[in-house]
């Protein structure tokens, strides 16, 4: 019996990439290289493991830059001009590349030490249960996170705001709420909240490591953990 998989990723890389200051100044945040290539080809390596139809890539920010980079990578462009859409808006922009039923989201931005989380998504996608099944990271395993955590999860993994579990960026989410928000520019917040009241946004704990690259000093932590000097 199919159980509604994702056919179709949806990978950020359109934002400005403020937190990496002057590193961004020529060059798009997800061109940044880690251990020697560029943070978006880490994601896209992990995001091809699970043999999607397509993969959509989001552009604003230094766009032809990174489309260049692209081009030769079987990747669609959503372009996001005049104004940059923010992560929800952003979806729902490239809605018409991705097509229906549920997609992948990643973020271009961290480094992850462990399993694929694209294939764990996709082993436990259980969509009569979920409407979103997003990949958290315990704080304690979260590398260069600047902060505290953002969710915690029941002992059925439903998701509810605050605690020690930390967004890895990586989730599979149904689409179909986005046509009720009113909003262009916004976050997929507003699509998870109404998920969340439902009891239908659910946790998939990671079990290694992951690194926020969001910011210059995860550079070297990600490229330690990478080598397995950080662990």
């Amino acid at each position: 019996m199919s159980r509604d998989l994702p056919r179709s990723i949806m990978v950020y890389a359109a934002g400005f990439g403020t937190r990496m200051k002057t590193l961004t100044r020529d060059m798009p945040k997800p061109m940044i290289p880690v251990a020697g290539r560029p943070l978006i080809d880490h994601t896209l390596d992990l995001a091809r493991a699970v043999d999607p139809e397509r993969i959509v890539v989001n552009t604003h920010y230094k766009a032809d830059i990174l489309q260049n980079h692209l081009a030769p990578q079987d990747v669609l462009i959503s372009d996001e001009q005049p104004e940059i859409l923010d992560t929800g808006g952003g979806l729902r922009h490239a809605l018409p590349l991705l097509g229906g039923g549920p997609v992948y989201t990643s973020n271009s931005d961290a480094i992850w030490a462990g399993p694929n989380p694209f294939q764990m998504l996709r082993a436990a996608w259980d969509p009569a249960r979920m409407d979103g099944l997003m990949i958290c990271v315990p704080l304690a395993r979260a590398v260069g996170r600047q902060g505290g955590g953002d969710f915690s999860a029941d002992e059925a993994g439903r998701i509810s705001w605050g605690g020690d579990l930390v967004w890895g960026g990586v989730q599979i989410i149904k689409t179909a709420g986005l046509s009720a928000i009113k909003e262009q520019t916004f976050s997929t917040r507003l699509l998870w909240n109404p998920m969340i009241k439902a009891g239908r946004l659910v946790a998939l704990e990671y079990p290694g490591h992951w690194c926020d690259v969001g910011h210059p000093e995860g550079i070297t932590l990600a490229e330690q953990l990478l080598t397995g000097a950080h662990v």
